[in-house]
């Protein structure tokens, strides 16, 4: 149950927010941290645990009547990414604190933040299907949220529906591929379709659910070609940019992937789709963030690179591959949150985010100098820290002597040394060489600014130096999790000049310090190529965006075109199809009037014996439909259509039905009532000339629905009726439900929600109605009849 509550904390803290800040101040941020800390630490003492093999779960029922449970689980990949997520969380709960000090908004915005991270605290601690994917769909709220919190901004809000938008495909292709795993092995849980082995690999609906979950993925973790919302997605303050791009939303596709692994993956498919989607994202962010001067949007596109790097490791699928996944992961969200939080501290400082309109801030902006340099020289791989570790274990699992990993290996050695170029520019660039005049007198940061890039920094090269403890109580317990089999932990930090992994990290830093040489001559370049080609993926979607509306305004304008009586046509046209096709299609004629009963077929429609009241009533009825259908003006056809109405209503009455019947007055009465309010603003005395082939048309089309229900209802009465469903209802309407009057046992319990439903139709309309009135009083009274109104007149005076 413990475990359950971590998933649902963040959320109560979400909705507190507001009043903690209103409470607090300025020290919100400190306040709230509590809660991701406090979560840390609850998780942090798992770790022995789950390293000895032993995962934790949990699980509630859910929907017990379909075997659905709320189900968590703690294992070693759940526990790493849940750790990352808190923790980091943590210090940029602290960080928004102090970088929003003063906005009328911070409040919300930390409810924002808080509902994020227990978005994706629960999505990764999600062993349910559908409790993953209703986190995953959480998570794409939430960031919406997040992205468009500066609303009064058109890109702020451009930028959250095109996250949102590209997202929630993926979460449609989640669900769908959710429900296909569980129709094809019965399990709901994911740990119980991975005990199936190999059933979904040799399904043939295998290539169909691995399509869907790869596009959930993709969608997700920005790969190539949907990678282009990230970017866009810089329009959110920095906190959220640090926490999105680090431990939360982005990391959801890669967890995907890494926790479908023992399930769908092992397959050419599998490893062909990642590894190339994979490498060409890889190389497509590291490009891109060189073509970037906005320091945010440098950090974004490689962002971008390290997802598709981390998606190609997953593909690649070898031990090695997956233990370097695992570390990466960790170095990313430890150098990424850093150095996001540390341009915000820039932002702060100088006013500006500008790579070109930066220098010289290393006296005056000391802290985030060495904050910077401790997260870049992990972003660039070397030694002592936690990219280094990561580095050679993904060339450990690369280095191999067929011509496709030695194709891979050469695209990963190119991606990493153009992260490294980028991780050089933004950790020296705007502290070294001249200083450069910015908007804002450059001042360090607050503490609780530049708290979070300085822990994260250290913690990149601390978890490096404890190489023993982080190899046995992270990447093993996550490697297992990931490959269904014992991982060994090959991480160390000593130089082997004569390993090829070591001359292939001097060939990366090199390489690495070449594109940082000619970062402004490759910046011209990649931009004048932009130019010449003029045409981006985020410009796609907007002509995508724009054709789809295009379209739903056309095929609105063909489908509500604002004529009344074309749409009563169509209407009661289909529903004379509806109730006459199947009558006629499947046998309905036969079984009213079977062949042989052909002779005698007047005894199937013989009238039972009725008293003369009754036929009284009916002959009401009669006079009420004629009177309706001759009736020469509206006010005639609406009283008219009364009294045919309270004649059905006295039948209900006469034959057994005192509710219905009372229902049924009702009814006829507010309808003629409201049906004259409404129409009092025409003239009601009027002739309503109708043309001849209206009249027939509309006369053909009503005989047809009046004939479809007739026939329709005495097929039925000539079946045998089933009174088991009545005698369920017999036998349970006073032990269950407590009530003698079966009628209102059904009305109020078994059919509770369509009771509640047609009470709130019935509310609807009479709001409706009571806005007519109030809008005729604002609207003036009104007018009367010129006599009329004279003598009213002269009774006032």
């Amino acid at each position: 149950m413990s475990v359950i509550l971590v998933a649902i904390a963040p959320f109560l803290a979400a909705a507190l927010a507001p009043a903690v800040h209103r409470f607090t101040g300025a020290f919100a941020g400190w306040f709230l941290a509590i809660v991701p800390a406090a979560i840390f630490l609850f998780l942090f003492g798992f770790l022995d645990e789950v390293a000895g093999g032993e995962p934790v779960r949990a699980s509630i029922d859910w929907v017990p009547s379909y075997g659905i449970g709320l189900s968590f689980l703690i294992d070693g990949l759940s526990l790493t990414f849940a750790l990352m997520i808190s923790g980091v969380g943590t210090l940029i709960i602290v960080y928004s604190g102090a970088y929003l000090a003063g906005h009328p908004h911070q409040g919300r915005f930390l409810g924002f933040m808080l509902a994020f991270m227990g978005a994706m605290l629960g999505l990764v601690l999600a062993d349910n299907m559908l409790a993953l994917y209703a986190f995953w769909e959480l998570t794409s709220v939430s960031s919406f949220l997040l992205i468009g919190f500066d609303h009064a901004r058109q890109a702020a809000r451009r930028a959250a529906i095109q996250a949102l938008v590209v997202t929630n495909l993926g979460g449609l292709a989640l669900l769908l591929g959710a429900l296909m795993v569980q129709h094809l092995t019965g399990q709901w849980d994911l740990s119980g379709v991975r005990e199936t082995g190999d059933l979904m690999r040799l399904s043939p609906f295998y290539a169909p659910v691995l399509v869907l979950f790869l596009l959930a993925a993709f969608s997700k973790s920005a790969q190539f070609p949907l990678h282009f919302w990230l970017p866009n997605a810089m329009e959110a303050p920095t906190p959220v940019s640090a926490f999105l791009h680090s431990a939360t939303m982005v990391q959801a596709g890669v967890y995907l992937l890494a926790r479908m692994t023992p399930i769908l993956g092992e397959t050419q498919a599998w490893m062909a789709t990642l590894t190339v989607f994979g490498g060409v994202t890889l190389v497509w962010g590291g490009f891109s963030a060189l073509k970037q001067i906005d320091l945010k949007q440098m950090l974004a596109s490689t962002t971008i690179a390290s997802l598709g790097l981390l998606v190609l490791l997953i593909g690649q699928g070898s031990e090695a591959a997956i233990a370097a996944m695992v570390v990466y992961f960790v170095a990313h969200a430890f150098y990424k949150a850093g150095l996001f939080l540390m341009v915000g501290v820039l932002d702060h400082g100088t006013g500006t985010r500008d790579l070109t309109a930066l220098g010289g801030l290393m006296r005056k902006m000391p802290v985030s100098f060495v904050a910077a340099v401790l997260s870049g020289v992990s972003m660039v791989g070397l030694p002592l820290t936690v990219g280094y570790l990561a580095k050679e274990e993904m060339y450990l699992g690369l280095a191999h002597a067929d011509p496709s990993s030695i194709l891979v290996l050469l695209v990963v050695v190119a991606g990493n040394a153009l992260l490294a170029a980028v991780g050089i520019a933004i950790a020296m660039r705007p502290f070294t060489g001249a200083t450069v005049e910015t908007p804002v007198p450059a001042h360090e940061g607050s503490f609780g600014l530049v708290l979070g890039p300085l822990v994260l920094g250290l913690l990149g090269i601390g978890v490096a130096l404890a190489t023993a403890w982080f190899g046995h109580d992270i990447l093993e317990p996550a490697g297992t999790a990931i490959l269904a089999e014992p991982v060994e932990s090959h991480l160390t930090l000593a130089l082997d000049l004569g390993s090829i992994l070591f001359w292939l990290s001097l060939l990366t830093w090199a390489l690495g310090a070449a594109v940082y040489y000619q970062l402004d001559a490759l910046r011209a370049l990649l931009r004048r190529a932009d130019a010449v080609i003029g045409w981006t993926f985020d410009k796609g979607f907007d002509v995508l965006m724009f054709g789809l509306v295009r379209m739903a305004g056309a095929v609105t304008r063909f489908l509500h075109h604002g004529r009344l009586e074309v749409y009563l046509v169509v209407v009661f046209s289909f529903f004379a199809i509806a109730l006459l096709a199947p009558w006629l299609t499947l046998g309905g004629l036969e079984r009213l009037m079977p062949p042989s009963a052909l002779g005698t077929w007047a005894a199937q429609w013989s009238w039972s014996d009725l008293t003369v009241y009754e036929w009284a009533v009916v002959a009401i009825a009669i006079i009420g439909l004629v009177a309706l259908v001759i009736a020469q003006n509206r006010l005639v056809a609406i009283l008219s259509l009364g009294v045919q109405g309270i004649a059905v209503a006295m039948l209900f009455l006469l034959f057994g039905a005192p509710d219905l019947s009372f229902t049924q007055f009702m009814v006829e009465i507010l309808s003629v009532v409201v049906l004259t309010l409404v129409m009092t603003r025409l003239k009601l005395d009027e002739r309503d000339h109708r043309p001849f082939e209206d009249a027939l048309r509309d006369g053909t089309i009503a005989v047809l629905c009046g004939l479809g229900v007739t026939l329709l209802l005495s097929t039925i009465l000539t079946g045998r009726l089933d009174n088991e469903l009545s005698g369920v209802f017999l036998a349970t309407s006073v032990p269950i439900a407590h009530g003698h009057n079966v009628v209102n046992v059904i009305l109020v319990d078994y059919r509770g929600f369509d009771t509640l439903g047609e009470i709130s139709v019935v509310m609807a309309a009479g709001i409706a109605i009571l806005a007519l009135i109030r809008g005729q009083r604002g609207a003036g009274r009104i007018p009367l009849p010129p006599a009329r109104s004279e003598r009213i007149k002269g009774m006032v005076r």
